[in-house]
């Protein structure tokens, strides 16, 4: 395991029902922040930590985010003949050349643990990256290049954490640990949404995840877990019994867009900052401010 982590899996079959009835015929992986949808965030993270392989765990209904990361020869027409050449470059780099995607069909919806087993044949015996493109987390570097950067150093899974309320945990895989250093922690153990007063600690696992291959063969025996799936947290707590895992209380701003509040939030401050509209934008939020000030 001492080359580049190669392969990022996004997995991307859930229903989205936090979102109807936006979602009910497209995914809520192509939920816009301002001008691009959240599943776009999430693989511009994994190029700019050096993946190239980037494999999408599909259900049904998911089409559209194939057709988004594929050549749109009409569009592409379309805007050259009008002469849109920023428009157009922003079509064709939204995957750059030297990255692949890869799709898979989930058959059945049983779990974030089943979804990335899904991608175990394509995977293989390589370490490699997951990411739930709703948890969209601005930070510079980007959490993904912070744990790869661990990972490179340590040679052991790690999952990117942070300190939330100890009454939501019942959200969350939490994690028991010892701290190794400054914002790193060595793992004892990891439970699936615990309840508040069962919580081991106030760290939970928001969305990114390292892990080696040795994963899979976990998820493949542990049977289903809390709410009756396969839960990827019961597969990291047998892999932590016999192989180090480490969690990264990363740096950067996350916004839960699985959340209609942190989907909101993430398009307000996302839209402040925008090139083309930010500066617009700001003013009129500024006057929506003063307004109900006065």
């Amino acid at each position: 395991m001492n080359g580049p982590i190669k392969t990022a899996v996004f997995p991307v079959a859930g229903l989205g029902t936090r979102f109807l009835p936006a979602t009910k015929a497209s995914p809520k992986e192509m939920l816009p922040v301002v001008d691009k949808p959240l599943i776009q965030y999430a693989v511009e993270e994994a190029v700019a930590a050096g993946m190239t392989q980037m494999v999408f765990i599909t259900g049904r209904n998911k089409r559209a985010i194939e057709d988004h990361f594929d050549k749109a020869f009409e569009l592409e027409t379309e805007l050259e003949s009008r002469g849109r050449e920023a428009l157009l470059e922003s079509i064709r780099n939204i995957v750059p050349k030297h990255v692949s995607c890869i799709y898979v069909r989930q058959p059945e919806a049983l779990g974030l643990g089943h979804a990335v087993l899904c991608a175990k044949p394509v995977v293989g015996d390589e370490p490699f990256a997951v990411i739930l493109a709703d948890d969209l987390i601005d930070g510079s570097p980007s959490t993904l290049q912070q744990m790869v950067e661990v990972f490179k150093e340590r040679k052991s899974s790690v999952l990117g954490v942070q300190k939330i309320p100890r009454e939501e945990s019942n959200k969350y895989g939490v994690i028991r640990g010892a701290a190794l250093e400054a914002r790193l922690h060595r793992l004892d153990g990891i439970v699936e949404k615990p309840k508040p007063a069962d919580a081991p600690s106030n760290l939970a696992v928001v969305g990114r995840y390292i892990l080696t291959p040795a994963v899979f063969g976990f998820l493949e025996r542990i049977g289903k877990g809390t709410g009756g799936e396969i839960q990827l947290t019961d597969g990291i707590a047998r892999l932590l019994e016999t192989e180090d895992v480490l969690a990264l209380e990363f740096e950067g701003t996350r916004y839960d867009c699985g959340s209609k509040l942190g989907y909101m939030m993430a398009n307000l401050v996302y839209g402040l900052r925008h090139p083309e509209v930010g500066q617009e934008f700001s003013a009129f939020a500024t006057g929506l401010v003063r307004g109900k000030a006065g």
